[in-house]
Order: C-alpha cells, then sequence, then structure tokens
C-alpha cells in the first residue's frame, strides 16, 4: 500500500531536513552542503520569480472584467478596501504599542557600525513617480560590476507600475465592448496557463523551502539572530497576535468560523511563509478563496489579485511600526503623539509601496523618511530580514484571504455549505 502525505506534511518534513541540514552545514563547515543549498533555493525563488509578471498582470486584468459580472460591483470594491484599511489599522496599532512596551531599540546588540543606508530607499516622491509606467511592461535594465570587474546586466520590474498598466488595460477592454471580447479571452486562457505552470513550481515547496530555510541557518545562524532578539521577538509577538487572535476575533464577530477559515487558508499561509511572495502565493489563495471557502469567482477574482498588491499587514503594518520606534529609540530620538499619526497613516495608506515583492525594506524606510529618522537605521536590520520576512508574508496572505471572505460573507455571497470537502494533496492552481 503506497502512503501519500498532505501538501501541509510535505513542506513541514522539507523544512524540518532543511533546518537540520542548515545546522550541519554551519556547525560543521561543510562548503559543499551550504552552497548545495543556497542554490536550491535561490532557484526555487528564481521560479516564482519569473511568473510574477505574467501572474499579476492577467490577473488583475481577468479581476477587472469578473467586476461586470457583480451587480453590487461599486459596493463590494469600496467595503474591500475599508476592510482592508481596518485591519492594516488595527495591525499598526499592535505594532505601535509592542514596540512602546518592549523597547526594542534600547535592548539591541547590534553595532553601530551596521548602520549603513539601504540600497533601495522608498519616498512618497519616488512612491507617485512609480505609479507612471515607464514601459508597457514595467520593466527596467541595469548594469552591474560582477565577479572579476566583469559586466552584468539583469532586468528588474516594478510591480506597481505593472498593476497601474493592467488596471488601465482591463478597464480599457471592458469599455470598448465587443472589440475587447477577443482580449479578455485570451487574457483569461494567458491567466490559466500561467496559474498551471505555477501549480508545477509549487510542487516543489517541500524541497525548496527546505533549501531556503537550511540556506537562511547556514548565512545567518543565531548570532545575528540574538543580537536583535528583542527586536524579533517583538516582530513575532505582533505576527502572532495578528494571525492568531485578531484575525479569529474579527471572523467570529462576523459570524463565520475561524476553524473552517485556517483549514482552507492554511496552505497558503505555509507557502507564503516559505516563499516570501505574496504574489508566487497567488493562486493558492485564490484556490482556497474560492473552493473551500465558497467565495463567488465573480468577486474573488477582484478581491485576491489586489489584495496580494496591496493588502500587507505584516510588511506595511506591524514591520514598519515596531522598526521605525526600534530605530528612534536605538538613536534616541523622541517620537510625539504626531509621529505616532503619521507612522498610523503611512501603514494604512502606503502598503501599494511593498506591492507584493519580496521584503519590506521600502516600506521601512518610506516610513523613516515621513518621520525624519536616519535611514541608516533600517541597516540595523538588514541581518535578519529574511527571517523576520518569512513571519511578515504569512500574516500578508492570511490577511489576503480574510478580506475577501469577511466581505463576501457580509454581502450574503457564501453558500452555507462549501463548495468542495477538501484541499487536494497538492494545491491544484490551474
Amino acid at each position: 500500500m503506497r502512503l501519500r502525505f498532505s501538501f501541509g506534511v510535505q513542506v513541514f518534513v522539507g523544512m524540518a531536513v532543511g533546518l537540520l541540514l542548515g545546522l550541519l552545514a554551519r556547525s560543521q563547515g561543510l562548503a559543499g552542503l551550504a552552497e548545495a543549498l543556497r542554490i536550491v533555493g535561490e532557484s526555487f525563488v528564481q521560479l516564482l520569480k519569473v511568473l510574477v509578471v505574467p501572474l499579476v498582470f492577467t490577473a488583475i486584468v481577468a479581476s477587472i472584467a469578473a467586476l461586470r459580472d457583480l451587480n453590487n460591483a461599486a459596493r463590494l470594491v469600496a467595503a474591500t478596501f475599508i476592510w482592508f484599511a481596518i485591519t492594516a489599522l488595527i495591525a499598526v496599532t499592535i505594532g505601535l504599542t509592542l514596540g512602546t512596551v518592549l523597547q526594542p531599540g534600547l535592548h539591541a546588540g547590534v553595532a553601530p557600525g551596521s548602520a549603513v543606508r539601504p540600497d533601495t530607499a522608498g519616498s512618497w516622491l519616488d512612491f507617485l513617480r512609480g505609479l507612471i509606467p515607464s514601459n508597457i511592461l514595467g520593466l527596467s535594465a541595469s548594469t552591474s560590476a560582477g565577479d572579476g570587474g566583469a559586466l552584468k546586466t539583469g532586468l528588474s520590474f516594478n510591480i506597481l507600475q505593472i498593476i497601474v498598466m493592467a488596471v488601465a488595460i482591463g478597464v480599457a477592454a471592458v469599455r470598448v465592448g465587443d472589440k475587447g471580447e477577443s482580449f479578455l479571452s485570451f487574457n483569461a486562457s494567458a491567466l490559466a496557463i500561467f496559474r498551471r505552470i505555477l501549480s508545477w513550481v509549487i510542487r516543489l515547496t517541500p524541497i525548496g523551502s527546505g533549501a531556503l530555510l537550511g540556506n537562511a541557518i547556514v548565512r545567518y545562524g543565531w548570532q545575528s539572530l540574538s543580537a536583535l532578539g528583542s527586536f524579533a521577538l517583538a516582530i513575532y509577538i505582533g505576527l502572532g497576535l495578528v494571525l492568531f487572535v485578531v484575525y479569529p476575533l474579527l471572523l467570529l464577530a462576523n459570524g463565520m468560523s475561524p476553524r473552517r477559515f485556517y483549514a482552507a487558508a492554511w496552505p497558503a499561509i505555509q507557502l507564503g511563509f516559505v516563499s516570501r511572495s505574496s504574489i508566487a502565493t497567488l493562486p493558492v489563495t485564490e484556490d482556497a478563496v474560492e473552493r473551500r471557502l465558497g467565495v463567488p469567482r465573480a468577486y474573488s477574482a477582484f478581491a485576491v489579485p489586489f489584495a496580494a498588491t496591496t493588502k500587507m499587514d505584516g510588511c506595511a503594518a506591524i514591520y514598519p511600526a515596531i522598526s521605525a520606534l526600534f530605530v528612534a529609540q536605538y538613536y534616541g530620538l523622541p517620537l510625539h503623539v504626531g509621529d505616532y499619526v503619521l507612522i498610523v497613516l503611512v501603514s494604512v495608506l502606503g502598503s501599494a509601496a511593498t506591492a507584493g515583492l519580496t521584503g519590506a525594506v521600502v516600506m521601512l524606510t518610506l516610513t523613516l523618511s515621513t518621520l525624519g529618522l536616519p535611514l541608516e537605521g533600517a541597516g540595523l536590520l538588514l541581518a535578519i530580514d529574511p527571517i523576520l520576512d518569512m513571519g511578515r508574508t504569512a500574516i500578508n496572505v492570511a490577511g489576503q484571504a480574510l478580506v475577501p471572505t469577511i466581505v463576501a460573507h457580509r454581502a450574503g455571497l457564501i453558500e452555507d455549505t462549501p463548495p468542495a470537502d477538501r484541499l487536494p494533496e497538492v494545491p491544484q492552481t490551474g
């Protein structure tokens, strides 16, 4: 008899093996094993990244087209963004409270020499400029000196510009009527194809997650984590409060079962944790919201992709709030009530600055620059950013599934009986 383990068990086993291999490679100085973990982990992330641009573009266009099928589309869109703001407000309040009570900046063991200005910094002016696409694909090329002085050219993308272009094209395709139908049909087919490809990549998650976790152990060990232990503790306490207290209370307050929600959303939360990308997790989140939680496709096709690019309770609320207080405390700079209000406003309004990308340095530097705090303070925290980013992204993904579910339930769109009784062994996202 052949035993089959659920996808969640496979991921857990992969992470456990990766943790052990990482500890072994670091303690025994096994360079070959460390390099293998790095290559496998980076290859997994690269496979996810290569699908980001086509997935975001086709998903956003499809979400705009899906709104045609909703009689109360405007009300649902407004309710969605209101709940985005409500949950962000709660999350940033928790972050400010923890940063004030625990004062991680006063208990840091990190040297001042670690305070370097990050290569990437966010500002409101850059954010506004970023809304204007530089080209239809939102791509830019850069050349840098690689090993041995050789020049290396690479492509990067601005996810916010891709969203703007996708929204504009989606609206235009809908407004031109019958002439746009063939394009929308092509876009729907392309989305299905890219989702299928991503489902193949997702099957590699147990291997990729183990390699990523093992590589993190090899690179950072416990020394960096211990130096910023109070900061990391504050972050993960905040993330835990949101995931296991705030979200369940919101579900209960709206007459919904937290147990059912987490049973459906947990595979997406797991994948967000190991991949550190809301965009890469998008098809799995959609699968959970539609198939297991019963949110109609016409609404979820809009809400989930937009949430995956702009709903960031971990990266844009808890993390920048605690980090800003950490930097202020570390440098001995006082913050007043007005500064706290600014942090709240940046967190609620500036989530799009993170735009589903791995990491939250842009959002952090945007917060620091708004408050007039030294941007070099962000450099103090970069040593353990990948470790924190895993938890941040998991919270992001949970919120991206939560809000569409609550809005659909309040609008009476969810049936009492879920349309599927169980999740597949491996998420089928095509």
